[in-house]
């Protein structure tokens, strides 16, 4: 997946309001950048931590900035943007570069599914095969080595990990997909000290025949792709 063209380096001096964050640029001006991360972003939004931006001239956008990507302290990206991981992945998929999810000739995304009328991110279908509902997860949360995820208590998680299990049950493929969205982690986990129900369901959903698939981000200059594939351990 290709970032904006348009990217501009920066260094973060704080992100309040969920979705404001202050930087200042390399000629010392001081801007307010569009944070498109609604969760906590723990361990991801250190005061002082370089960042890049992308930016638009458009006259609707109220704020020209936007925040992409930041780097920690030991010099690991970090996808801040959470419009990127689902465009990551449905691009992979669609170029079959994910054997888990190979062989399949329709792909769809935010389809409509489910008890609880929930959007499923990626839907695939093949001719004589069970329908594949893939739902992805970016993690940003570092916890030591390890991904963990959610960053926050999150109904909205936990109600995807029941739409799976309720097409499994159904006799469709159900995929959770953790997209490993920081450089410098090996795994990635279930974050039980913030959201034990969301770990309890999850170890729940892959007992009942949801697939876990886990892969990291790769990054290199105006581009994020799919990297190499990565253990979930539960």
């Amino acid at each position: 997946m290709n970032l904006p063209t348009d990217l501009h380096e920066a260094t973060l001096l704080r992100r309040y309001k969920r979705f404001l964050s202050d930087m200042r640029l390399p000629d010392g001006r001081e801007v307010i950048a569009h944070c498109p991360n609604p969760g906590s972003m723990k361990t991801c939004a250190e005061p002082g931590w370089r960042a890049i931006l992308s930016h638009t001239t458009n006259p609707r956008r109220k704020l020209k900035w936007t925040w992409e990507l930041a780097y920690d302290g030991d010099g690991h990206p970090i996808l801040i943007n959470t419009g990127r991981p689902n465009a990551v992945v449905a691009e992979a998929v669609a170029a079959g570069q994910v054997p888990e999810l190979a062989g399949y000739g329709s792909l769809k995304r935010e389809v409509r599914y489910g008890a609880e009328r929930s959007r499923i991110d990626l839907l695939l279908s093949e001719e004589g095969r069970p329908d594949c509902y893939v739902e992805i997860k970016s993690v940003t949360m570092r916890s030591g080595d390890v991904g963990a995820f959610p960053d926050s208590v999150t109904k909205r998680g936990q109600r995807h990990l029941r739409e799976l299990m309720g097409m499994v049950a159904e006799g469709k493929r159900a995929v959770m997909f953790f997209l490993l969205s920081r450089g410098g982690l090996r795994a990635v986990r279930p974050a039980d000290e913030i959201d034990a129900e969301y770990g309890r369901l999850l170890r729940e959903a892959a007992a009942a025949g949801v697939e876990l698939v886990a892969y990291r981000a790769a990054f290199a200059p105006g581009t994020v792709t799919l990297g190499e594939v990565v253990p979930v351990e539960l």
